[in-house]
């Protein structure tokens, strides 16, 4: 429920939540959301963790996944997720935006906006999805600073750090960038584009750290699911862009029929009514606010 009709829940317990999670709980997934209302939808189906993707929140403007965001474009959009469903949310920060100031920066903001946990990596600007070819990385030192800093200024904020060198440098580097990030603070460790469930078995043997795995649609790694995760080794697993494929498949369908048949009237059986979007917002808590607010009288004063 919204922080709007009831207390919200502080950024450091929330960020505790993520790290006692991924530390003792059992294998945690974490759906990819996109805004407030995929983050209610999400909650409501059961999910007591969010994940934010940088791919999903580009694709939602309109703009692909090439690092054009700023960290207060992407700490708002966090913000709008956390006070919808007050629940931990991890947010892919991509490169820092920039150096170590920058990465100072959108983690302060990140903490001003209540999220639990960001994402990190290792590429340089312009960035690349982890799934494709072109990818630069920079130096593991200038990593390393990136999640000291992290930890510096924003000690509540919980640090995923995430290796692009599999399909870069290979994954013996990969596993030693992993450990060194590790080392350095990182809370979990994502190592991105491993293309086999011998892979993830092998770094998780490699790797001293909580780990995330990408279960993402369309790319190098094969359809794993989170039973097999648990069972390879890993704490995490996100699905960073799967809930806005099927909402953008979903309305680019609508929208083809709204133009042919000049009607929604075939479309109505596959809405959500108005009464479910209702409750999913909570329509009656805010109503009832209202009502309480309004309804309340002032005692007089001699003043007036």
């Amino acid at each position: 429920m919204s922080w709007f009709v009831e207390a919200a829940v502080p950024q450091d317990t929330l960020s505790r939540r993520f790290r006692e999670r991924i530390t003792d709980g059992p294998i945690w997934v974490l759906p990819g959301v996109y805004d407030g209302l995929s983050g209610l939808l999400a909650r409501q189906a059961g999910f007591h963790g969010l994940y934010l993707s940088g791919a999903a929140y580009a694709a939602s403007r309109g703009l692909p996944d090439l690092g054009l965001m700023h960290s207060t474009e992407v700490s708002g959009r966090a913000a709008e997720i956390v006070n919808a469903a007050q629940t931990p949310l991890l947010v892919d920060i991509d490169t820092g935006y920039g150096g170590v100031l920058n990465v100072a920066r959108a983690g302060r903001e990140m903490v001003q906006a209540g999220v639990a946990a960001v994402q990190i990596e290792d590429q340089h600007l312009p960035k690349k999805c982890g799934h494709l070819n072109g990818k630069r990385l920079i130096a593991a030192d200038e990593m390393v600073e990136k999640i000291r800093v992290l930890r510096e200024t924003a000690p509540t904020l919980a640090v995923v750090a995430r290796t692009d060198a599999r399909g870069v440098e290979g994954l013996d580097a990969a596993w030693d960038r992993a450990n060194r990030y590790a080392a350095a603070g990182a809370d979990a460790i994502f190592v991105e584009a491993l293309e086999s469930a011998e892979e993830f078995r092998d770094t998780a043997r490699h790797v001293s750290a909580p780990l995330l795995a990408n279960m993402t649609e369309f790319g190098r790694t094969p359809y794993l699911t989170v039973s097999e995760f648990a069972r390879l080794g890993y704490r995490l697993v996100i699905f960073p862009v799967s809930a806005l494929r099927v909402a953008a498949h979903a309305m680019e369908t609508f929208y083809q029929a709204l133009q042919a048949e000049g009607t929604q009237r075939s479309w109505l059986e596959r809405m959500q009514t108005r009464k479910d979007l209702y409750s999913v917002l909570h329509y009656d808590d805010y109503e009832a606010l209202d009502q309480k607010i309004a309804g309340s009288v002032l005692p007089s004063t001699p003043e007036g």
